[in-house]
Formats: structure tokens, C-alpha cells, sequence
């Protein structure tokens, strides 16, 4: 079965099949990838001196994968040639574990490493994921998606986050 470049659902993340995903589609040619950068969000412990119990994650799936879609378009835009894999986990998410994970493909490490960090800062500006943060003594819903996806200064604000 082949690993989709995209993709949201409730099943645990690994970079393993993401980074297969996007070395063997990089180029036409075997081999042509020359850097592969990887970003695994993970659950934390803690978060605004509370202690963290959990997180869940829920999302509208059809518009966060349209999300997605853009993203990569953007990125393809921005560095072309660089192939991108992105996933993100729904439900209930232990401490530790991952709930994003996203890999990037590149003939320069350069250009692998500025796409992974503006494919992020994309997701938590346009995508449709809310995230419910569960600690000792209550919980809180943590804002989600906070710019169209047409914003020009949000992409703008992402393009300079990533090209520091």
C-alpha cells in the first residue's frame, strides 16, 4: 500500500513511511533527492504552567485535506522541485506522542529545511484542527486555525518564520 502525501485520521504517526513517501517521489530520476527534513509535533507535559494529562484533536477532514492541498501547492510554488508529505492525528493523543508529522524532500538541504518549517507554520494558520488540551483540574479548547487561506500577510508571516 502506498503512504499518502496527505493525510488526517485518528491511526498513530511515523515518519518512516513519509520520509519513504517523499525521497522515492522527489524526482523522476532515482536518487535525486539530496536532504530529507522531518518535523514530529509531539504532545507535551506541560503548557502555560499546567500540567498537560492529554491532548484530542478534532477536525473538518474534507476542508483540512483541501488544507493540505494547499499547503503543498505553496511549497511546490515557493521551492520547487521539493516534495512534501504531511499528516496529522485526530482523537485522543497521550502525552509524548505525536500529532503531527511531516516530512520534505530536496536536492538542497536548504530548501528542505525552509519548506518543512513553513509547511507548520501553514498548518496552524489555515488548517480546520482544533485541539482540546486536558489537564489536572480541567481542560480548555485551544484556538485553531486562525487566517483565510487566502491571507497574503499570513503566507507572507509563515514564508519569513521559515526563512530565518
Amino acid at each position: 500500500m502506498t503512504t499518502p502525501l496527505l493525510a488526517i485520521g485518528r491511526e498513530p504517526l511515523d515518519l518512516a513511511p513519509l520520509v519513504a513517501a517523499v525521497s522515492l517521489r522527489t524526482a523522476e530520476a532515482a536518487g535525486a533527492a539530496g536532504a530529507v527534513a522531518t518535523f514530529l509535533g509531539l504532545v507535551r507535559n506541560h503548557n502555560l504552567g499546567r500540567k498537560v494529562r492529554y491532548l484530542e484533536y478534532e477536525a473538518y477532514e474534507p476542508l483540512t485535506i483541501k488544507a493540505f492541498e494547499q499547503i503543498a501547492a505553496e511549497v511546490e510554488s515557493r521551492w520547487p522541485g521539493v516534495r512534501l508529505a504531511l499528516h496529522h492525528r485526530t482523537g485522543p493523543i497521550e502525552i509524548g506522542h505525536a500529532s503531527v508529522a511531516i516530512a520534505v524532500a530536496s536536492a538542497h538541504r536548504a530548501d528542505a529545511f525552509s519548506a518543512c518549517r513553513y509547511a507548520i507554520e501553514r498548518v496552524k494558520q489555515i488548517a480546520p484542527i482544533w485541539k482540546h488540551e486536558f489537564f489536572e483540574g480541567g481542560d480548555v479548547w485551544i484556538e485553531g486555525a486562525t487566517a483565510e487561506p487566502d491571507d497574503r500577510r499570513a503566507r507572507a508571516e509563515a514564508e519569513r518564520a521559515a526563512c530565518v
